[in-house]
């Protein structure tokens, strides 16, 4: 596989060098500074190809874009999304012009990934993610004050959120918030308690059948157009995959991806595999869901969590978790072979090690939650040595 990074441009404090120490050849960025639902014109793309490619001796190429946003109004279905459409379609569009033909791209309404915990202390000192069910609880019953939420925690649950709000001071909440919105870096909003309230409010009528719906009109609009300039387009799945604070989530479990994939049935309308993502459901397979759709997987997110029963979870290191990682990487280098064997020109699944531990120097220096440097290389390490296992075993490709 392709073993790329994700870099978030130049403020990001790691920088391109480190990707290439670590073995990664293609890079995963996007156009971050530009609003959510703007056209991507070709300057700005070449702009950030050159950043990627200065210096030649690193010999890096921009291999993902991760993501290409949808815009609010195209998942909520208000007013006449055309304009929206078409300015996705230019800028898919420019970026095939530019030679950068794999997109990822999530719908998950409101919110990006959520977590609670942004420094869950490791023994030794690292540092991880983590998702606290009764922490998210006390956020929604008592923080939100959402009519109906303290339903839709279990009762165990609830009563631990009750204890952490009492004992919990203003600070312990707003940083909580800050926790909870900090999501993606980019041209996106991040809520106060009232926003937030607002915006639950506009998907109030929306419900679970209306997301996908809007979901299918939004891949209807601008799939042929990726198909037409060869690309591929690859839905991020739900992160936590599971509904938050009222709002449907659609891209969290096996029937989900199939009515997706279903939706517009072309080679273009595909998935990027985040393990990390699925593994935090319950019922999710993640081996099995790589070898049923493994024809649209387009792109890789290689992370694992340690599930909890009351529905919290941990990022763990990424051989150490819940799913079994060696699986998942032959039902992915299996795919590739038959991928290379069939004369795809581009058969190589790119893949990144989603997800690291902040350890050693990079404790507590301000990178992006959950993207630091040597726990990344450590992740991709490990991940490579399998590949390479996995290849003298099996006879798999890389």
């Amino acid at each position: 596989m392709e073993q790329t990074w994700r870099w978030f441009g130049p403020d990001d404090r790691v920088r391109l060098a480190d990707a290439r120490q670590a073995g990664a050849t293609g890079i995963v960025t996007a156009l971050h500074h530009i609003p959510y639902g703007v056209v991507w014109t070709v300057p700005e793309i070449e702009k950030r190809q050159a950043e990627i490619t200065a210096d030649p001796s690193l010999g890096l190429r921009w291999s993902v874009v991760e993501s290409l946003p949808v815009h609010e109004q195209i998942k909520l279905g208000e007013g006449d999304p055309e304009p929206l459409f078409e300015n996705y379609r230019v800028s898919l569009r420019n970026l095939a012009q530019c030679g950068v033909r794999t997109i990822c791209y999530n719908f998950m309404p409101v919110l990006d990934w959520t977590r609670t915990e942004l420094a869950h202390p490791l023994p030794g000192g690292g540092t991880a993610l983590r998702f606290n069910a009764h922490e998210f609880a006390a956020f929604d019953c008592f923080m939100l004050q959402r009519a109906g939420a303290e339903g839709e925690h279990p009762p165990d649950v609830v009563t631990r959120a009750k204890a952490w709000f009492a004992r919990s001071s203003e600070g312990d909440r707003q940083k909580l918030l800050g926790n909870i919105m900090a999501g993606l870096p980019g041209a996106f909003d991040r809520y106060d308690i009232a926003g937030l309230r607002r915006m639950l409010d506009r998907y109030r009528d929306v419900g679970r059948d209306g997301l996908r719906e809007h979901l299918a009109r939004f891949l209807r609009a601008v799939i042929p157009a990726a198909e037409q300039a060869g690309m591929r387009m690859a839905i991020h799945p739900d992160d936590p995959p599971r509904p938050l604070m009222g709002l449907p989530r659609i891209v969290s479990v096996a029937d989900d991806l199939a009515f997706i994939t279903g939706a517009v049935d072309s080679p273009a309308n595909g998935i990027t595999l985040c393990s990390g993502s699925l593994g935090a459901g319950p019922g999710n397979d993640v081996p099995a869901i790589a070898r049923r759709f493994a024809d649209r997987i387009h792109f890789a997110h290689l992370r694992n969590v340690r599930k909890e029963p009351d529905g919290s979870f941990m990022e763990a290191d990424h051989l150490g978790g819940d799913t079994d990682m060696v699986a998942l990487v032959e039902a992915l280098l299996t795919e590739q072979q038959r991928r290379q064997q069939a004369g795809d020109p581009s058969w190589r699944i790119p893949m990144r090690p989603d997800h690291g531990h902040e350890l050693l120097e990079d404790v507590g220096k301000p990178t992006f939650p959950g993207y630091p440097a040597i726990g990344r290389l450590k992740g991709l390490a490990e991940l490579r040595g399998v590949m390479l296992a996995l290849s003298r075993t099996r006879g798999l490709s890389l």
